[in-house]
């Protein structure tokens, strides 16, 4: 099942969904959580490692060797896209694992006045393949990593219950351990994001000064997923990032903590710019730009 009538025989591109929260092709386990495989024509580099070894299974159900995978990147340090790191070692023990150098922090989710741990396991610091970046990066062969420094629109509102510890205390999270992959392939640029704790409309602003433009396909997860529905200041925020995303020349490919719902109130905005890229789906790329 692919997203898309897409070809990756135009930029020699591949790109699937190792794992997601949203049932997709059939035999692939689901979960909360992302990985991403991209297979580019001089590379293939894995985004993310879902919340555990469940991502493997898939890859071997759709045929992809995480073996011949080149590089690694954690988007940011929580559970959900850390759980699977060490079985992903396991699996390829010559890939680098690049994370920011926060990754590993104390990182939590208020639950209601109740505190869970959702960072990453404290021992995957310690993998012999994981490369710590100090913010911005070039991996070379048309892969680089970015930060956010600047951050002129609100976050996502649901960050409000993510917290982390510092000096002691429990604070709201600053997101310094977030980052974006950026893929060159064929003269297109793709951004691979995770959850765009920074805001999506603060990192397309990121890349629009680091790159010089937009790019052409944006993959990431918006955080605008609620566990116990949506108010209408709720549907208003999701409206507001929608249309604001559509001044941009990008299609978006969204996916895990986006919610389903708000991705139907943002696909009415934005009609055939986005797109729900769900478990064991392929996006082959050629389509997705004009």
């Amino acid at each position: 099942m692919g997203v898309g009538a897409f070809s990756r025989r135009g930029w020699g591109m591949r790109i699937v969904s190792l794992i997601e929260n949203e049932r997709g092709r059939e035999g692939c386990a689901w979960a909360h959580g992302l990985s991403l495989y991209v297979e580019s024509g001089k590379r293939a580099i894995l985004v993310d490692f879902g919340p555990d070894g469940a991502f493997l299974e898939n890859a071997r159900r759709l045929g992809i060797d995480v073996g011949n995978v080149d590089a690694a990147f954690l988007s940011h340090g929580h559970y959900d896209h850390a759980g699977g790191m060490a079985d992903f070692r396991a699996a390829n023990g010559s890939a680098p694992i690049y994370v920011q150098k926060n990754a590993f922090g104390d990182h939590f989710a208020d639950d209601g006045g109740s505190f869970r741990f959702i960072g990453v396991d404290r021992n995957f610091a310690a993998l012999s393949s994981v490369v710590v970046l100090d913010g911005d990066a070039d991996i070379g062969d048309d892969i680089s990593v970015f930060t956010v420094a600047r951050r002129a629109h609100a976050l996502p509102s649901t960050n409000a219950r993510i917290l982390m510890k510092k000096g002691g205390e429990l604070v709201p999270d600053d997101f310094s351990h977030e980052q974006c992959v950026v893929v060159n392939s064929g003269g297109a640029r793709i951004l691979l994001s995770g959850c765009a704790h920074s805001g999506i409309l603060n990192i397309m602003e990121e890349f629009e000064r680091k790159f010089g433009g937009a790019p052409d396909i944006a993959i990431s997860g918006f955080h605008l997923m609620r566990k116990n529905g949506y108010g209408d200041d709720d549907v208003t925020e999701v409206r507001k990032i929608a249309e604001a995303l559509l001044r941009y020349p990008t299609s978006f490919v969204t996916c895990h903590c986006t919610g389903l719902e708000p991705f139907s109130v943002m696909k009415e905005i934005m009609g055939e710019q986005l797109s729900y890229l769900r478990s064991g789906e392929e996006l082959s790329v050629k389509a997705v730009v004009n």
